[in-house]
């Protein structure tokens, strides 16, 4: 067992908990304050955590219940996408095609139950390794495959529909 440090181990985390929390709850503010309070858990956590893993496991899995406290009790949804998209060297009409391509994955995103939507955020958004999904989900990471794998293929089985179609 490792001792845990709080500017190596549990602060660099700070970023990835507050893009968690302000895609769930839509408040810059709200956002703030669950990280510090995410990082204030961890510290007093810190003889039970084994590990900077655990930390980050714990500390994801503290800020996601937080936010979604938060956010149940605002009525708020989800933050949308549609500003990550690089604006780069692409004609206007490629950047409308993703434009729209994102807009269309995000409304698919937002439309998954919320335990594979949360680890579809966490792989694919933050790039948070399986193992910690699982300890801050409380899921076996062959759970977090599953789910992973279905939301990816409902969303790619519903973007076939709208192009086969033309939705």
């Amino acid at each position: 067992m490792e001792e845990i440090s709080f500017t190596e181990d549990i602060l660099p985390l700070k970023d990835r908990l507050y893009r968690l929390a302000l895609r769930i709850t839509l408040d810059k503010a709200d956002a703030e304050d669950i990280v510090q309070e995410t990082l204030v858990r961890a510290w007093q956590n810190r003889g039970r955590l084994q590990d900077a893993r655990a930390a980050a496991a714990f500390s994801a899995k503290v800020c996601r219940n937080l936010a979604l406290d938060i956010a149940n009790r605002a009525g708020r949804g989800n933050l949308r996408l549609d500003g990550i998209a690089d604006g780069g060297t692409e004609s206007p009409a490629d950047a409308a095609d993703s434009r729209e391509r994102l807009s269309m994955v995000t409304r698919l995103m937002d439309s998954l139950p919320e335990v594979q939507r949360s680890i579809m955020e966490m792989r694919d958004i933050e790039g948070m390794p399986y193992g910690e999904i699982a300890e801050a989900m409380g899921l076996s990471e062959t759970q977090v495959r599953v789910y992973l794998f279905r939301a990816r293929s409902r969303i790619r089985e519903e973007i076939r529909k709208m192009e086969d179609y033309g939705l």
